[in-house]
């Protein structure tokens, strides 16, 4: 009887010393360390740091800080009771420099956006924060929030000064006034949102002479040629325009032919965010 044993296992092919084991899946891409991550902190740190490090920021808010103060201390200086300005609203008296010293914050936040364009740096900004509208926001916020500690501060100052020249006539006035403060603020809320139109057409326009065009002529100009038609319902609506808004936010006293300063305040803050909306829509849809 005879005993069959099974044939042994066939090794199989040799695979050699170059063959290749099969690799894992690559795990996905590690976090980025937390020095590296972008967070709105750190976006607002940096337009803080482009705002103060560049040159003509300081010109531009030096200049309205000038204008506002010579011309408070001017017109407090040269006033004599029953005279033609009798009639005018003491903080809009004190403060009629703000006027010049809009435009200064105007090309200020144009500037911050469309001086970008012009050199360049914006792409470096984008190439950072790949999210794009973080840099709006934060340049918007940084804006915001110095002009308005920086011209309230003036508001106050100028005011204290102007008095120092009214305080035996009939534009005597006190900060304890009904009005008084809140006049002051409202004139540099007045300027910070006019600033953040002007930001956001520059953002929105992309040019520097383009924005400040703009600005003159569809904010400042187109108002007082509108207020030349026989309309009713256009004076009305112009009541509403940004410049006549601000105007009505930095009167301790109501102005005749102006809207109350909540309605205003409400007209110029949709302004001013209708703008940077605009901005946002471009800058996330449009190449740089």
């Amino acid at each position: 009887m005879t005993t069959t044993h099974p044939a042994p296992a066939s090794p199989g092919p040799n695979p050699g010393p170059n063959a290749s084991t099969p690799s894992t899946p690559p795990s996905p891409a590690a976090a980025p360390p937390a020095r590296y991550r972008v967070t709105p902190t750190r976006v607002l740190r940096s337009e803080w740091h482009k705002l103060r490090s560049l040159r003509s920021s300081w010109i531009t808010v030096v200049s309205a800080i000038v204008m506002v103060l010579g011309v408070g201390l001017i017109m407090g200086g040269t006033y004599t009771s029953g005279g033609g300005d009798s009639d005018v609203d003491t903080v809009v008296l004190t403060l009629y420099g703000s006027m010049l010293g809009q435009l200064c914050l105007v090309v200020l936040g144009i500037l911050m956006t469309a001086g970008e364009y012009a050199t360049g740096m914006i792409r470096s900004s984008l190439t950072a924060v790949p999210a794009r509208l973080p840099v709006l926001w934060a340049k918007a916020a940084v804006f915001a929030t110095t002009v308005f500690t920086v011209m309230f501060a003036t508001a106050l100052v100028t005011f204290a000064a102007a008095q120092a020249f009214l305080h035996d006539t009939d534009q005597a006035a006190s900060l304890t006034d009904p009005g008084i403060l809140g006049a002051l603020a409202g004139n540099a809320t007045a300027l910070t949102l006019m600033g953040l139109l002007a930001l956001g057409l520059g953002a929105l326009l992309r040019s520097v002479p383009g924005a400040i065009g703009a600005f003159i002529g569809g904010v400042m100009i187109l108002p007082e040629i509108l207020g030349m038609l026989p309309y009713e319902a256009v004076e009305r609506a112009i009541r509403y325009f940004p410049t006549q808004a601000a105007g009505a936010l930095g009167s301790a006293t109501p102005i005749p032919g102006t809207i109350s300063p909540g309605p205003a305040l409400l007209a110029l803050s949709l302004w001013a965010g209708t703008t940077l909306a605009a901005a946002a829509l471009t800058l996330d849809r449009r190449d740089v």
